[in-house]
């Protein structure tokens, strides 16, 4: 535990809120300042590109990525070698020509993402931001002051803009952050960054006892939008609904990190009456899907190039489903070529929207639905991002609900896990779900789902 989560943790709320605001100055700066106007204006301007724009736009940006990282990044010169391509063949390589190159798989990233996989020669300020990932796996990605600009840009005229609102708009946010103490059980469940004015609300609070609590910090800082994790967002609303309360007309909710569903989106959509806005994208900023105001959903060809591939590899066409692999377009630092993220996407059968874009069209992001875990007191959690992050080591990790009152880890680790790794696993967990027991195996592999996808998340209880 840090200095900071230190003091943080034993500081009155009053404190709490000048320290969440005191870090949201620093953050609105390391993300609005330097290039971030430059580049919003650009993206905002890319979007009346057409289809052949958008071929041309992509060639480039990838010869450019692909020769920066031959010279820069000791992994690629290496990969790139091995497979006979050398300088004159990546400055002529086309975008038909992408799937020749080699995969870069999650595990290679957590191997060499702090070593080889970075460029000699990077920005200032850079800083590694930790990633536990969809399957466990911990990751660890490096952004720039820059590059932390470039993708809120992007951010910023893809996202916010589409659903009607900017980075200034007053917001409530439900992500991954403890703001309020683990072993707290009293609110308010909420913290307010006054300097973005941003009500951030705890995800590990959530329930028919509480609710009332987080409508009271909407009112309270004037909530205009809700963002973060879609079944944080969804559990809340629908504690609203049980309770019989009514929180303020939002202008949009924008939903993340988590697969949306149509009953999510119906029931946002009823308790807060306005419209509901999906995205993709992740720590790793290697591509970007989202909503436009239309209900479309957008791939954006100038944040990476997006591969979605059929089983045996080839490409998916409209209506198909298929793998994403994903090639950022805007992190020379950690460049990140043939990424596979380990998501799913179906395109659209049109690749053509009311709103005028060309660009293509997604017509689901399928990601993966895990297991909702309930404690005693009937918090539910879907998503156990930073439980394990941090931890080193570990490789994989599966959450098991055997009862109400009963977790079963297993980990898969380069070495053994020592008491003190255990124990902090198993000390986030119940500071997320309350008096429960956990076991934590040490396993050898996890075997793979049905669907040989990794399943996270497991609930072996009914749900009433």
């Amino acid at each position: 535990m840090s200095f900071y989560t230190k003091v943080y943790n034993h500081s009155p709320v009053f404190m709490q809120n000048m320290l969440v605001s005191l870090y949201g100055y620093y953050w609105y700066k390391r993300r609005f300042g330097g290039v971030f106007h430059e580049h919003l204006q650009a993206f905002k301007e890319r979007e009346s590109f057409t289809w052949q724009d958008w071929l041309e736009y992509q060639q480039q940006a990838l010869r450019r990525m692909l020769l920066h990282a031959y010279h820069q990044v000791p992994f690629y010169h290496e990969s790139f070698t091995r497979a006979g391509l050398d300088e004159n063949a990546l400055s002529d390589l086309t975008l038909a020509e992408l799937p020749g190159l080699p995969y870069l798989h999650k595990d290679d990233l957590r191997q060499h993402g702090t070593g080889s996989l970075l460029s000699r020669n990077r920005e200032p300020y850079g800083a590694f931001y930790p990633s536990s990932g969809s399957t466990g796996t911990p990751t660890s990605i490096l952004f720039s002051h820059a590059m932390h600009q470039r993708w809120s840009a992007a951010f910023e005229a893809r996202i916010r803009h589409w659903a009607g609102v900017d980075k200034d708009t007053p917001r409530g946010m439900i992500g991954g952050r403890r703001v309020v103490p683990a072993g707290v059980a009293r609110g308010p469940f909420y913290r307010y960054n006054s300097f973005e004015k941003q009500t951030y609300f705890s995800a590990y609070h959530i329930s028919e006892s509480t609710c009332s609590n987080y409508l009271d910090g909407m009112l309270k800082h004037q909530v205009a939008y809700m963002t973060g994790y879609a079944f944080s967002n969804y559990s809340l609303a629908r504690m609203f609904l049980k309770k019989g309360l009514q929180p303020p007309v939002m202008r949009a909710v924008i939903t993340s990190s988590e697969k949306l569903t149509d009953e999510m989106r119906q029931v946002l959509q009823e308790v807060y009456q306005c419209r509901v806005y999906d995205s993709y994208s992740g720590l790793e900023a290697c591509g970007l899907i989202s909503e436009c105001e239309h209900g479309s959903l957008h791939i954006s060809p100038d944040v990476g190039i997006m591969e979605i591939l059929k089983p045996d590899g080839s490409p998916a066409g409209p209506g198909e489903e298929g793998e994403v692999i994903s090639t950022g377009l805007l992190n020379f630092d950690q460049p990140l070529i043939r990424y596979r993220i380990g998501d799913r996407v179906r395109l659209a059968d049109s690749q053509s929207c009311a709103c005028g874009r060309q660009m293509p069209v997604v017509d689901e992001i399928i990601g993966r639905i895990e297991d909702v875990i309930i404690g005693p007191d009937g918090r539910e959690m879907v998503r156990f991002h930073g439980i394990f992050i941090n931890i080193d080591d570990l490789r994989q990790a599966q959450v098991i609900q055997n009862s109400i009152t009963h977790i079963h880890i297993k980990a898969v680790s380069d070495r053994e896990l020592n008491k003190q790794q255990q124990d902090t696993i198993v000390e986030r967990l119940r500071s997320q779900l309350g008096d429960i027991q956990v076991t934590v195996e040490q396993v050898d592999e996890i075997p793979l789902g049905p669907n040989g996808k990794f399943q996270a998340v497991i609930s072996k209880i009914s749900k009433s």
